[in-house]
């Protein structure tokens, strides 16, 4: 495909979407591309399931609860990978009419906006998994499911899930930092 020259040049959004940011970012892409692989761990794991079901009737009672658990650590672990990327919910309408200057103090306050819904979700979740590791008198007892396998992927999960708002929290932080370091150099770039 060529560009006409006689084609005028439009600008493009000051964040780009799909930008990866830090470094941590980036590390979190990586471990995101693999983590990918849990939704062909748990097709394979259920489709298993379903022949030895149906096949040779003999089902298991593990299966299940493996398989949500696995998903459960995709959709969790799903949200640092948004940020990471980039691609969470963006008021597009508004943020591609304002001019560059406005962009970059929207992503300060967008920034600003996911710390604070990061750090609120990240106490209810220490909440959380605190009463699911802790027996009322505050020894360590992980909550299990109460089927007749009984794993505890019910704490687990909710471990798994403070985890990812902790490094949502933190990706905010260092985000937050990036777009306040931006409008400053846009500022620096204006006085010049």
């Amino acid at each position: 495909m060529s560009i006409d020259s006689n084609t005028p040049a439009t600008a493009e959004p000051v964040g780009v979407d799909g930008e990866i940011r830090t470094p941590l970012d980036a590390a979190i892409d990586w471990c995101g591309r693999g983590l990918a692989w849990l939704v062909f761990l748990a097709m394979v794991i259920s489709v298993t399931e379903v022949i030895s079901r149906y096949v040779f009737d003999s089902p298991t009672s593990w299966v299940h609860e493996t398989t949500v658990f696995m998903i459960a650590i995709i959709f969790a672990l799903g949200g640092p990978i948004a940020l990471a990327r980039d691609k969470h919910i963006r008021v597009r309408i508004l943020y591609d009419t304002v001019s560059e200057k406005v962009r970059k103090r929207l992503d300060v306050f967008n920034s600003i906006i996911t710390f604070l819904f990061s750090i609120a979700m990240s106490y209810a979740a220490f909440v959380l998994f605190w009463r699911a590791s802790h027996n009322p008198s505050g020894a360590w007892q992980l909550e299990r499911s109460g089927t007749s396998w009984n794993p505890p992927f019910p704490a687990l999960t909710k471990g798994i899930i403070l985890m990812a708002l902790a490094i949502m929290t933190v990706q905010s932080i260092l985000h937050v930092i990036k777009a306040i370091r931006a409008v400053n150099e846009n500022k620096k770039n204006e006085e010049s």
